[in-house]
C-alpha cells in the first residue's frame, strides 16, 4: 500500500471498554490495517489534518457527541470533510462520522423518532445496493452492531440509501461515488458490542428493553467488517 489512511478520530468508546484501545485501533485492525498503513487524527480534541492529500481515504470514527450539538470541533470537521469529498478523497464514515458527512453535504441529522438502536440487528439491502462497489457482493440480510440514539432524517441531494434497519431507514448510504456512510459499526466485535450493552444496561432498562436478552442475542458480524475492508481495497486502487 503505497499510501496511509487517514482515521479521523470523533470520541472515544464508553469507560469500560477504553482497557481494549479506542475508535482508531478498532477501525485500524477490523480494516485490515497495519499501523503503518493508518494515520489517526484526533479532531475530538482540536486536531485537525492540513489536507486530504497524501492518503488512500479517510475513515470516520463513531462518537457519543450528538451532530445536533454543533459544537465548534464537529462544524470544523465537517467542513473540512466536505472539501475533501468534494475533491474526490474517498470517504468512509462510521455512526456520528456517518450522520457527519451526511450533515456536512446538506443532509438532516437528529432523534430517532423510533428511539434507541442497539445490539445486534438485522441490516437489508435496498435495491439500490446491487451495483455499489461495496454492498454488492453483501447478502440480501446481514447482522450489523448498532447503538445510536441520532440518525440521518433526510439524506444529503444526490445521496443513495444502500441498507436500512427496522429503526433506521438510512442504515447505509452512498453520498458521492467515492463517499460512504454506515450507521452500523463495522469495526465491533461481537465482545465490544457486550461491553456496550453492559454500559447502557440501566438506559435500556429504563427504556423498557431487556439488557440480558440482548446480550444473548449478540453474535458476529463478518459482513459489515467486509464492507469496510471493501473500503480499503477501493480506495487504495483509486490511490493507485
Amino acid at each position: 500500500m503505497s499510501l496511509p489512511f487517514l482515521i479521523l478520530q470523533t470520541g472515544t468508546p464508553v469507560a469500560p471498554m477504553r482497557r481494549r484501545g479506542g475508535f482508531p485501533h478498532w477501525i485500524r485492525v477490523a480494516a485490515g490495517l497495519r499501523r503503518d498503513e493508518a494515520v489517526e487524527v484526533d479532531v475530538e480534541s482540536g486536531d485537525m489534518p492540513s489536507s486530504a492529500k497524501g492518503f488512500a481515504g479517510i475513515i470516520v470514527t463513531g462518537s457519543a457527541t450528538m451532530v445536533t450539538e454543533r459544537l465548534p470541533w464537529s462544524e470544523a470537521s465537517a467542513g473540512w470533510l466536505r472539501d475533501a469529498i468534494a475533491a474526490g478523497k474517498p470517504t468512509f464514515g462510521i455512526c456520528y462520522g456517518h450522520q457527519l458527512i451526511a450533515h456536512a453535504l446538506g443532509g438532516t441529522v437528529g432523534d430517532n423518532p423510533l428511539g434507541r438502536e442497539m445490539g445486534t440487528v438485522e441490516a437489508r439491502l435496498a435495491p439500490t445496493a446491487t451495483d455499489d462497489v461495496l454492498f454488492a457482493d453483501a447478502p440480501q440480510a446481514f447482522p450489523v452492531q448498532m447503538t445510536h440514539l441520532q440518525t440521518v432524517l433526510t439524506p444529503p441531494p444526490g445521496a443513495t440509501v444502500l441498507a436500512t434497519t427496522d429503526q433506521d431507514a438510512h442504515a447505509a448510504l452512498r453520498f458521492t461515488p467515492f463517499s460512504w456512510g454506515v450507521q452500523f459499526h463495522p469495526e465491533f466485535s461481537a465482545r465490544h458490542m457486550h461491553g456496550y450493552l453492559r454500559a447502557r444496561s440501566d438506559a435500556l432498562t429504563a427504556e423498557g428493553r431487556d439488557p440480558l436478552a440482548m446480550q444473548r442475542a449478540v453474535r458476529a458480524t463478518p459482513v459489515a467488517r467486509a464492507i469496510l475492508r471493501q473500503f480499503v481495497r477501493v480506495a487504495s486502487r483509486a490511490a493507485g
